[in-house]
């Protein structure tokens, strides 16, 4: 059989001078998007970064990151590495997963890119399928991941879905491709690699194109699942009031769509941490809901409550598990909250969503931080400061979003912004001199 010739303009269509940030191991996969990125960059003059996650769990790992480094240093693409020095004591893969596409988004933002990129192949997307049917999921869950993900102001883009670890493997050897192995893959006590090792050689013996299938199995249940978000969104609508699930209209809906709002539900709530919720957990929500007391709470993954209050459901933090935090800005944070502050480039809106600085009239850098006790504010418009507590109050802040909600202050302490809410008398307008703008989504 005629081996097919990987090309990746064949699965994306490229424009010229795009900003492609590609993670990059260092593995096999990785590196073959590399070298083939590095062959398309002059004919469409892409500005590329190239982004490392050391896990910092193998000896190898330093080499790697250094080969990396002067790979990029001799062809002229940007190079940005983190160090994970330590772990928490969540499950290590979803943990890792979380910081490297928390990192890859900083990247992203602070080159403004187009597009990120990764070596997802076929065979991650038959072991991910495989994995989520045995776990329990729902049509979203079922049909992997996707070749084009859009996001607020980039996509993230596969564009090696279609072909399999053994393809690009021989792309390696066929263009002299150096890369390196990661030994950890081969150890049984991770899920995935027991999928890999055991799994797919068999799936792979009883049909060679058998990825194909998975990818056209995976194509449909995407399609299905577009239409029934669409329906979902509808229901939510009807059932969700300020965050709270209205149990006697959510008994309404058809059974089906009730399990897609339960999920649409934890979806919202944990966001990157989803992998962590099954069928199970939908389970136990339905418990809940249908339970005759008025009054009861069920735990959930990651110090997360479910909680029955009459006829309300709602999630939240455990409340020894709201922490502080305190962040040193530069252009981009994801917060604790689920939301995002950012560095842009125009005002879109005059809001308290948006914020205007001079910087020759605050101390830099911003620092973000969660409430403190005697907190004050300058208000813009007011004489005299007020205190943050009876902005949240005014604001009609629920008190445990209060412990999570972000005060913008600089360094010499002064508040500056209160992210939605206020803005102080160091906020600009727009015929005002400033040369920071920041925007809280």
């Amino acid at each position: 059989m005629k081996k097919e010739v990987l090309n990746i303009e064949k699965n994306f269509l490229f424009t010229k001078e795009m900003k492609i940030v590609i993670g990059c191991s260092g593995g096999p996969d990785s590196m073959a998007l590399f070298d083939m990125l590095l062959k398309l960059r002059d004919k469409y003059q892409l500005y590329l970064i190239c982004v490392h996650v050391n896990h910092n769990l193998r000896q190898e790992s330093i080499e790697e990151e250094a080969y990396l480094n002067d790979l990029c240093a001799k062809n002229h693409v940007v190079f940005e590495t983190l160090t994970i020095e330590k772990y928490g004591e969540d499950n290590f893969h979803n943990e890792a997963r979380n910081i490297r596409y928390r990192f890859f988004e900083e990247v992203v933002q602070k080159y403004h890119a187009d597009i990120l990129m990764t070596a997802h192949h076929a065979d991650d997307l038959i072991e991910t399928i495989l994995m989520r049917i045995t776990r329990g999921s729902n049509l979203q869950g079922y049909s992997g991941f996707h070749k084009i993900i859009e996001k607020d102001n980039y996509r993230i883009v596969r564009p090696l879905i279609s072909y399999t670890k053994e393809q690009l493997e021989e792309y390696d050897q066929l263009h002299h491709v150096k890369y390196y192995i990661d030994r950890t893959n081969a150890q049984n006590k991770y899920t995935r690699n027991r999928y890999r090792k055991e799994i797919l050689p068999f799936l792979k013996k009883e049909d060679l194109n058998v990825h194909k299938k998975f990818i056209k199995f995976s194509e449909v249940l995407y399609d299905a699942n577009c239409y029934i978000e669409k329906e979902t969104r509808k229901a939510i609508a009807r059932v969700v009031k300020n965050e709270k699930l209205q149990i006697p209209l959510f008994l309404n809906e058809d059974s089906f769509i009730q399990r897609e709002i339960l999920y649409s539900f934890l979806a919202k709530f944990y966001q990157d941490d989803l992998i962590l919720v099954n069928d199970k957990h939908i389970d136990l929500l339905y418990t809940l809901i249908k339970s005759r007391r008025a009054n009861l709470v069920y735990n959930l993954p990651n110090e997360v409550m479910a909680v029955k209050s009459y006829n309300e459901c709602y999630l939240e933090r455990c409340p020894d598990f709201i922490g502080k935090y305190e962040i040193e800005f530069s252009t981009y944070a994801k917060l604790p909250n689920g939301h995002v502050i950012e560095k842009v480039t125009n005002i879109e809106d005059n809001s308290n969503y948006v914020c205007c600085l001079d910087s020759s009239e605050i101390e830099l850098p911003l620092i973000i931080r969660t409430r403190k006790f005697g907190d004050r504010m300058s208000v813009k418009g007011l004489n005299g400061t007020k205190k943050v507590k009876d902005i949240f109050i005014d604001c009609k802040i629920d008190s445990k979003k209060r412990e999570l909600w972000p005060i913008v202050v600089d360094s010499a302490g002064k508040i500056i912004w209160l992210p939605g809410l206020k803005k102080s008398k160091f906020n600009k307008t727009k015929s005002e001199n400033y040369d920071i703008i920041m925007k809280y989504r």
